[in-house]
């Protein structure tokens, strides 16, 4: 009992003083997080602004835009933000071009931006949703991707981030055409990471398993659902946007510099790979 309790003690004393810490691994850097006024996108936004980067918020709806720009102008960030639909060729030219006045260039581009507009078996979907999940999830990731290079390439260390998901590893039930469009995101990190190492630029991706967000409610909303989706990792628990965000600071500094091609699994030990 004793030992038990000290050993909670450590644990959370750790987890406030490392909280604590101030880094500036990211100082001098501009980063671009697409759908980032709230969840992962957001958090993720947060900490590369908390670790000395200038970061472009963006998303679809302008008031969501100014909401996240002034809270996090608040904590004395600097960010900027403008509305960007992923799909609209103009809005992702304006986002680039926004970014590059703004704040002189682009060092990191995290690609978070992602739907699924549907729950139910595969085969039972309309050709539509195929067509709009892997537009947004597949095909504007990668338009982004091309879309930043003119920038990336004049920068020093040039990372992209690409969020994908556990269950591009392990289908999600009832989420099968999500779950294959981040199948596709993997191959797609690996398919450019040779491509774009001669310029010096790192791909990678995280993978976060199922993280209190609105998208993911329909996972965990029910207490039975909720439930099993904690039975469902080592861990016992579902994981926080802030969990996510961590890991992207790292892969966007010079911490991993040597890393390339690679996708981080995030999901409290779900069951995903050897």
């Amino acid at each position: 009992m004793l030992r038990t309790a000290i050993n909670q003690s450590v644990r959370q004393f750790s987890a406030s003083a490392s909280s604590s810490i101030k880094c500036h691994r990211l100082e001098g850097k501009v980063a671009i997080v697409t759908a980032s006024t709230e969840g992962i996108g957001f958090s993720i936004a947060k900490r590369l602004a908390q670790e000395g980067a200038k970061v472009m918020i963006s998303s679809r709806k302008e008031a969501n835009v100014k909401r996240a720009v002034e809270e996090l102008k608040c904590e004395g960030l600097q960010v900027a933000g403008t509305v960007c639909h992923v799909g609209k060729a103009e809005e992702r030219k304006n986002l680039f071009e926004k970014t590059k006045t703004d704040f002189g260039g682009l060092d990191i581009l995290v690609s978070n931006a992602g739907i699924n507009p549907t729950v139910g078996p595969v085969l039972d979907s309309d050709e539509e949703i195929w067509d709009k999940i892997f537009d947004v999830n597949v095909k504007c990731t990668y338009l982004l991707m091309k879309e930043s290079l003119p920038l990336l390439k004049c920068s020093k260390s040039p990372s992209i981030i690409i969020i994908s998901s556990v269950a591009g590893y392990q289908p999600f039930n009832l989420l099968g055409i999500y779950s294959i469009s981040k199948t596709a995101l993997l191959g797609l990190i690996k398919a450019t990471t040779s491509e774009l190492a001669d310029e010096g630029i790192r791909v990678n991706g995280i993978a976060p398993g199922i993280i209190k967000t609105k998208m993911s409610q329909v996972l965990y909303e029910s207490e039975e659902s909720h439930e099993l989706a904690k039975m469902n990792t080592s861990m016992r628990r579902l994981g926080m946007p802030d969990e996510i965000a961590g890991t992207a600071a790292f892969l966007a500094s010079d911490d991993a510099s040597y890393i390339t091609g690679e996708t981080i699994i995030v999901s409290g030990g779900t069951n995903s790979r050897l």
